[in-house]
């Protein structure tokens, strides 16, 4: 029987525990990890043997916040948790990466890693907590993985570094760097930041690097005190060496002229032709056609290696540091708010961004509670991009994924809300792809917006960087192709200003890669990020003077809060009657600020005109032509401006003594009145006789009943 094992480390003021034994008993590691009043539940389970014909190694990873966790029902009709959200989505990602390049070559045992979110303290992201629930339940598993991965969150405050820092100091922070890594080397990362220097950058890395091998050693204490025996698992049972080796020795002078040739499909092809010609050279059974396949392909990635480490030469023929041509269009499409078609080699987005206003928003339900979102970047990657056929569905994990790195790096130089207030929508369509299509996304929605004429801070540029390696030797590669990053060591996207970086992203195929090997990457990432901006200021040097015809214009206004709920009414009923009278859109803030949004500027200068009418404040002594709302014994109380009355009592109506109200006034009428006092309560009084008597030639404005009778003859 299981007995609980638990281990713990200090982190940023909080002991991080893992316990296992307790729970989840029946799964092949289970693993509860918790930070403050955070807790999460990491599962791995694993099929006993490969499926017959697997030829790929299926790992699954699921991520999942439970509502309860933080206290919540959830919404909908359902009344349950549905589809994964956009964060549940990203973190089973972030889960993802660290762990596949760790599990051995050849094992094609399905495995399924889950990991629940079963409490959440509003303060602690459970996501890195997942990242290492997730690691030591594979170690205590037995399950081959050459883990324990360790993972952390780094933000900056006040110049300082944090570990795991809490949401209040993430709000506070120009980065949020969340990194992966063994003992030995990192193996992931993925930041956010507003305009970091690359330096700066490689020193968070370093950092939270150090704070993943405390991590790591935790995980190897509990796997010493609780792990199951490690499986048997042999990489070359059922492989033909003969096979291999007769492969690459067909096959290795061909495939050097076939991937020579510069065009992606060309070169597919020709590739494709010589494995026809190799497998009929083989003259083997089709049973063994599998494992030829898999000969082939290592042999196709050897001599793509070869050729850059030996010859300095790419597939295209371009030297390492070498970007692909490219090509820009802005306004490529007539109604759209802004537009771009970026070009780079043989990788092409459409890139629209679209204005709306605060309705436009999206709601987040989260732990946190709701908040809601103004900027939206969706990617798209249709599979006529890449000549394929596949099924035409929701958005994958790779199309969030992607999307929400272009949103991170554009985020960065977006304005502040309360300076311009529209929702923003960016999407970006992937025409044409051989590598770098998340980039390509970041120029072109850089390009879009500044079309669209949202004051942008900068343009922001990305690129995607590789890695060959051999032993000691190795190559980085500038602006990667499909090609170099399947049979590469490394994905290494980095995005930016001329300033520094807003967004970073590194996967890593093999077990890790030194902070020397990332300098000189960052390095070639920001000389490339150079010519890239400056071919996108050539395009559009700066954001367009004038929003687009076809997006709403706004003004904004300030009010007092008093006044909100006069501008609302109830119901909602009379600032529903002024959008209809005027066709606009109209958001009021708490703080009093109040949005106008219409299809033209007359529109809003109309809302805003009844808007400054409503709110407007009554002053003392100063003479108003109002109207009377209601006729009582004693006198008349007179709408001043719209919403405000006071009393204009009987005696004040006239020069002259006059026996009742009604013989003057009906509901209706229009009179003039000086208010003449307003008392602690906001009462008012007010004066028609005071009102003639200080302005006489204003009397042919009034319109009331019997205006003889309430004059006396003037001189």
């Amino acid at each position: 029987m299981n007995q609980p094992h638990t281990v713990s480390l200090d982190i940023n003021g909080h002991a991080l525990s893992l316990e296992t034994g307790k729970v989840a008993k029946q799964a092949d590691g289970a693993v509860v990890v918790r930070f403050g009043g955070t807790m999460v539940l990491a599962t791995c389970v694993a099929s006993k043997t490969a499926r017959e014909g697997q030829d790929f190694f299926p790992l699954t990873v699921e991520y999942r916040e439970r509502a309860y966790a933080g206290g919540r029902i959830p919404g909908g009709y359902f009344k349950r948790e549905g589809a994964p959200v956009k964060k549940e989505t990203l973190t089973s990602r972030l889960i993802d990466r660290p762990i596949r390049p760790l599990f051995p070559e050849g094992f094609k045992n399905e495995v399924q890693v889950i990991c629940l979110v079963v409490s959440g303290d509003q303060e602690n992201d459970p996501d890195v907590l997942a990242m290492n629930g997730a690691s030591a339940a594979l170690c205590l598993s037995g399950i081959p993985f050459d883990g324990p991965v360790g993972a952390v969150r780094v933000g900056q405050v006040d110049g300082q570094f944090v570990v795991n820092p809490t949401t209040e100091q993430k709000n506070a922070s120009t980065l949020e760097l969340v990194i992966a890594g063994t003992e030995d080397a990192v193996l992931m990362v993925e930041a956010g930041a507003k305009e970091v220097p690359e330096e700066t950058m490689l020193e968070a890395i370093a950092f939270g690097h150090e704070q993943c091998k405390k991590l790591v050693r935790i995980q190897k204490d509990l796997a010493g005190r609780a792990a199951k025996p490690r499986w048997q698992f042999d990489p070359n049972a059922g492989r033909d060496p003969g096979l291999q080796a007769r492969v690459r020795e067909l096959a290795q002078a061909k495939l050097a002229e076939a991937l020579a040739t510069p065009d992606k499909h060309a070169r597919a092809k020709a590739v494709h032709h010589v494995f026809d010609e190799v497998w009929a050279a083989l003259g083997a059974d089709e049973s063994k056609k599998g494992q030829a396949q898999a000969a082939f392909e290592a042999a196709e990635s050897a001599e793509l290696r070869r050729m850059i480490l030996d010859q300095n030469t790419r597939l295209d023929g371009r030297k390492p540091n070498e970007i692909r041509p490219i090509t820009i269009e802005t306004a490529y499409l007539p109604r759209a708010h802004g537009s771009s078609l970026f070009t780079r080699g043989e990788t092409q987005a459409l890139v629209s961004a679209t204005l709306g206003t605060k309705s436009d928003e999206q709601k987040i339900e989260a732990l946190e509670g709701e908040s809601y979102r103004h900027f939206l970047m969706h990617y798209n990657f249709p599979s006529f991009s890449v000549g394929e056929v596949r099924r035409f569905g929701s958005p994958s994990r790779r199309d969030i994924g992607h999307g929400a790195l272009a949103e991170r790096a554009v985020e960065a130089v977006l304005p502040a809300k309360e300076d311009f207030p529209y929702t923003i929508r960016v999407v970006s369509d992937i025409l044409e792809s051989n590598g770098s299509s998340s980039m390509a996304t970041v120029c072109g929605a850089s390009l879009a917006l500044m079309d669209a004429g949202v004051p942008l801070k900068s343009h922001v540029a990305g690129i995607a960087m590789g890695l060959i390696k051999e032993g000691d030797r190795f190559g980085i590669l500038t602006d990667i192709m499909g090609a170099e990053d399947h049979f590469g060591d490394m994905d290494f996207k980095v995005a930016g200003t001329d300033k520094g970086v807003t967004a970073l992203q590194m996967d890593i195929k093999i077990k890790g890669v030194s902070l020397a090997v990332m300098r000189t990457a960052l390095q070639n990432a920001r000389e490339a990020r150079m010519v890239v901006l400056g071919k996108m200021r050539e395009a559009l040097e700066k954001p367009r003077p004038e929003l687009s015809p076809y997006a709403p214009r706004f003004v904004t206004i300030k009010i007092r809060t008093e006044k909100i709920r006069e501008i609302i009414g109830p119901g909602g009923k009379v600032i529903r009657g002024i959008q209809e009278q005027t066709g606009t859109k109209i958001d009021v803030e708490d703080d009093g600020r109040v949005t106008v949004f219409a299809p033209d500027s007359a529109a809003v200068q109309k809302a805003v005109a009844i808007i400054q009418d409503i709110c407007r404040e009554v002053e003392l002594d100063r003479i108003y032509l109002g109207k009377v709302k209601k006729i009582v014994e004693f006198g008349a109380f007179v709408e001043v401006i719209p919403n405000t009355e006071g009393l204009l009592h009987i005696s004040q109506i006239a020069e002259n003594r006059i026996r009742s109200v009604q013989d003057v006034l009906t509901e209706g009428d229009e009179v003039l009145v000086k208010v003449i006092e307003i008392d602690g309560n906001g009462k008012m009084r007010l004066s028609r006789k005071i009102a003639l008597r200080d302005q006489p030639a204003l009397a042919d404005k009034e319109k009331i009943k019997n205006p003889n009778a309430a004059n006396p003859p003037r001189a």
